[in-house]
């Protein structure tokens, strides 16, 4: 993981992201939303395409043959995405409250969110089983303690870091995936990298890794995961910096 190359090519964003054009720039955020929408949502099994989940975001269009849950999993997503993105620009750090106010909006109109499960879960075809209620308060009280500590990572590692420990710990009885990858977006963009999203097509290394953090504690794979997503952002993005204006010569 090359967090130096990492932090050059955010530099470089950072310097030349005002020369971009507004509506290019606006269009490229709206796709990522649009395609992080889907992909988050489609990890859990939603049936929608990405086409599909464009026309219902973009231009409100009912999908035929899909369960009002689907269409509001990809809705709320897109709300929760804009709340986050509100509450970095107003400088809010990661708390607790926020992360309930992140999974209750994507929980709208499917079930209660923002509270604790208060029963054992399990995780399909995973050998951790997440902590038992009363040890999982606990965890998570120390997690949100932890979240200003960890100053040992890079924030890289730490958006990692949060997303796997959140979604170890488990703490709502559904929803914990969509909103570890939210909390894992609100730590990159608050260091001023960029949001990133894991394509279904990629969930099994995703979920390999994230198993390698929960058995073991071995958050190198999943960082490393991220790094690479974080890279190709990064990447696509300078590409729409526009070359700067030649140094025009003196007139004599």
């Amino acid at each position: 993981m090359d967090f130096a190359a990492l932090d050059a090519l955010r530099a470089r964003w950072l310097e030349g992201a005002p020369r971009v054009e507004p509506q290019a720039l606006e269009r490229f955020e709206q796709s990522f939303a649009v395609a992080y929408a889907h992909d988050s949502t489609a990890i859990e099994g939603n049936t929608l395409t990405l086409i599909q989940t464009k026309a219902v975001l973009e231009d409100g269009v009912s999908i035929g043959g899909k369960t009002l849950r689907e269409i509001y999993e990809v809705v709320n997503h897109d709300k929760a995405f804009r709340f986050v993105k509100a509450r970095i620009a107003g400088g809010e750090p990661l708390s607790e409250r926020l992360v309930k106010d992140v999974h209750a909006i994507l929980m709208e109109n499917i079930l209660p969110g923002g509270f604790y499960r208060n029963t054992d879960v399990r995780i399909s075809g995973a050998s951790h089983h997440p902590p038992h209620p009363e040890e999982m308060f606990r965890q998570v009280k120390q997690f949100f303690a932890d979240l200003s500590t960890r100053t040992d990572l890079h924030p890289i590692e730490l958006a990692a870091w949060t997303h796997a420990e959140f979604v170890r710990i488990h703490p709502f009885s559904d929803g914990n995936g969509r909103t570890s990858r939210m909390l894992l977006n609100y730590q990159l963009l608050s260091a001023g990298f960029l949001p990133v999203s894991i394509r279904k097509e990629d969930r099994l290394p995703y979920f390999e890794n994230l198993e390698a953090y929960a058995v073991n504690g071995d958050l190198a794979p999943f960082a490393g995961q991220v790094a690479a997503l974080e890279k190709a952002q990064l990447e696509e993005r300078v590409r729409l910096i526009p070359p700067a204006n030649p140094k025009r010569g003196t007139l004599r």
